[in-house]
């Protein structure tokens, strides 16, 4: 006990903050206050038909991805909130309105006669974000599909259908593919189940690299694709092929352990103060989501035996504050700039534009659990990157073997 009072001392200095550890309902209400502040602007705007309007577009010199940001913004920002939604916890006294402020927007999004009807079609990357607002309804099946009116889930379904008109390439974009397909199936029974698992395919048998890694495509990138993409949709929807027996679904015992296997590596990613390693693509366009996989193992019950829930949710919320705490993140109303901890527009890839900074709310996935889950009960626990500082006694780490 001496020893965790020493490192919560230590964590105390790293942050900057000269009050007591906070309890667990206070780390809980700092995410719900990060993740309203993030996504406010996006929904907000959207169940009100206005953000097209307002969106600012900040993007790198000479590419125009325009037409795709506002999808790009709205579909990420549901993917993240989508647990917290769905969940029955009413932090703050909030829940209900934003239930209805994501429906408005859901409808206005994929109605064709909305002033912010999203693009579905046009040239390429419709499909990315089409996949996380695919994601993200499954995510939350009740309030978002379910207690939706039947013409929504009609222009839903048909805005889905319209990317199979773009092929992904031989990488991350397959599971784009599959994730919008598993989102049909789920929500109407039927979808073309080749297009599904092709994607799970090609990981699954010829993209693996070992201790918990897949190449994106047949080559390994040093980044963090694992965790914004690779592994979050692989778990989804073989999910969704497991509940309508689609053939291949077995993968996922093999998956789930890979998927663990990552979380813990990204646990061991974060240093004493809340920071990590900047390295890789689209960093700065995801900036807290890179730890996506560590919030969803929480969320579906998949953290590894190494991390226990109060470290995970520890570890997690000093990567959120130290993060998103810079004023500098945010333009004069409140939407994001590209950057990685602040305004650092140097740092974004030509693909990169305000929407896709969204993609930071799937750091925030968690909030998806109930408000007696041990996530949210246990006590701050240090993480491996503080005890290690420390001088602390911890395990050695291995990797898997398959």
């Amino acid at each position: 006990m001496k020893n965790v009072l020493i490192i919560a001392a230590a964590l105390l200095l790293c942050i900057g903050c000269s009050q007591k550890v906070p309890t667990p309902q206070q780390d809980r209400e700092m995410w719900v206050e990060y993740m309203l502040k993030v996504a406010d602007p996006v929904l907000k705007n959207t169940a009100e038909g206005t953000l097209k309007v307002n969106m600012p577009y900040e993007a790198h010199p000479g590419k125009d991805t325009r037409p795709f940001s506002y999808l790009e913004a709205f579909g990420r920002t549901i993917c993240g909130v989508a647990p917290w939604i769905e969940s029955d916890v009413d932090d703050m006294g909030l829940k209900e309105e934003y239930r209805e402020i994501a429906r408005k927007a859901l409808a206005n999004a994929v109605d064709p006669q909305s002033p912010d009807y999203m693009e579905f079609s046009y040239k390429r990357q419709p499909l990315v974000d089409a996949a996380y607002l695919a994601q993200g309804m499954l995510r939350a099946p009740v309030q978002l599909w379910e207690k939706s009116p039947q013409e929504v889930k009609d222009n839903l379904i048909t805005a889905l259908k319209l990317t199979r008109t773009i092929k992904p390439g031989e990488n991350n974009w397959l599971l784009f593919a599959s994730m919008v397909e598993a989102a049909i199936l789920e929500f109407t029974g039927e979808c073309d189940v080749e297009r599904m698992v092709y994607g799970i395919d090609r990981f699954k048998n010829d993209w693996y690299k070992g201790d918990s890694f897949y190449g994106d495509g047949k080559d390994f990138h040093m980044d963090y694709y694992n965790s914004y993409v690779i592994h979050p949709m692989m778990m989804d929807v073989l999910n969704v092929m497991k509940k309508h027996n689609v053939e291949g679904w077995e993968f996922i015992e093999v998956e789930t352990k890979r998927h663990a296997r990552y979380a813990e590596i990204l646990e061991r990613f974060v240093a004493p103060d809340g920071s990590y390693p900047v390295l890789g693509r689209s960093i700065s366009a995801c900036r807290c989501g890179t730890f996506q996989v560590l919030s969803q193992a929480a969320l579906l019950g998949n953290l590894p035996e190494t991390v226990s829930p109060g470290q995970a949710r520890s570890a997690l919320t000093a990567v959120i504050k130290r993060q998103l705490e810079n004023p500098a993140n945010f333009d004069e109303n409140g939407w994001l700039k590209i950057g990685f901890a602040g305004a650092q527009p140097e740092m974004g890839e030509t693909y990169v534009n305000t929407g896709s900074l969204y993609h930071c709310t799937t750091a925030f996935v968690a909030l998806g659990l109930p408000a007696d889950d041990p996530f949210w009960t246990e006590p701050f626990a240090p993480w491996t990157g503080m005890k290690a500082w420390a001088g602390e006694k911890i395990d050695g780490d291995h990797a898997i073997k398959n």
